[in-house]
């Protein structure tokens, strides 16, 4: 590890930290580039620093949202226990993959963040509303059937709807701690972009519960990951150390920079940034080969 190194950390740590603190999520995908062609790390070990920076980010970012009560311990507990044997796999496959391909990899990882966030952002409010009115249609429809069938229909009904909607739940949150569990363990990134809606559509929580608490499963899922990628030795603390205390001092700036700009346009631009980051990476990756 070289003393450049050590001193290009931190300052990458900034940029990442004001992209995660300005967007409220999707900065980290960038910390593995960063870290590979800012401060010279090679992708393995880029992987392994980046989960001690996204873990700790996430810690520091849940504070605010545990002020507020927009953090459920419980189930951010089960989703992020449910990802420990996908963290295993990931942390394990990510070994045995050349350094060009799983730069290739995470090239295609960053072009999915980057249309999941201008999906996102083209959500209109005219498009919410029909999804809501199409729910609430849906929803009168299940009352009137429950309300003209027997009692002994409706108990009978309640008892068994309700398993199948545990089951169903049960099923939905491990396996998308499963696949959070590999996205972080494969790539060292935190998996925002999979963990909020899975929270949205399997335990319908309202969104700034989602967000708060996948802050929550981010952390858990990347301690897994660091403590996996500590039995091989993977992680330069040197390097780590810097960058994780560059990012979050960067996102403590990003939260005041996200309250001036508008977010829109943030996200807009970000979303740039990650289709230039991605096609730089994959072109690297590829003449590296």
């Amino acid at each position: 590890m070289s003393t450049g190194a050590v001193v290009a950390a931190a300052p990458f740590g900034i940029l990442i930290g004001l992209a995660l603190g300005a967007l409220g999520g999707g900065g980290s995908i960038l910390a593995v580039p960063a870290l590979v062609y800012g401060v010279g790390e090679t992708a393995h070990t880029a992987t392994a620093t980046s989960l001690v920076t996204v873990g700790a980010t996430a810690l520091v970012g849940m504070v605010g949202h545990l002020r507020t009560g927009s953090v459920r311990l419980f189930s951010g507990l089960t989703f992020g226990l449910a990802g420990l044997g996908g963290s295993l796999l990931g942390s394990l496959l990510s070994r045995a993959v050349p350094n060009d391909v799983l730069l290739l990899s995470f090239s295609a990882l960053i072009l999915v963040a980057a249309w999941r966030m201008h999906a996102r952002q083209a959500e209109t409010p005219c498009h919410t509303r029909q999804l809501a009115t199409v729910a609430a249609d849906g929803a009168r429809d299940q009352s009137a059937s429950v309300r003209d069938a027997s009692p002994a229909t409706k108990s009978a009904g309640n008892v068994s709807g309700h398993r199948r909607t545990v089951t169903a739940t049960a099923w939905r949150v491990l396996i998308a701690g499963s696949v959070v569990g590999f996205l972080t363990g494969f790539f060292g990134v935190g998996g925002g972009f999979v963990i909020v809606p899975a929270l949205v559509l399997a335990l319908d929580y309202e969104m700034p519960v989602a967000v708060g608490t996948s802050l929550l499963v981010i952390a858990i899922s990347s301690a897994e990951g660091v403590l996996f990628r500590l039995s091989s030795g993977g992680i330069e603390w040197g390097v780590a150390i810097p960058f994780t205390a560059g990012g979050i001092v960067g996102v403590l700036l990003g939260d005041m920079i996200a309250s001036r700009v508008p977010a829109a346009r943030l996200t807009r631009w970000f979303v740039w940034l990650l289709v230039a980051v991605a096609c730089y990476t994959a072109a690297q990756s590829i003449l590296s080969m």
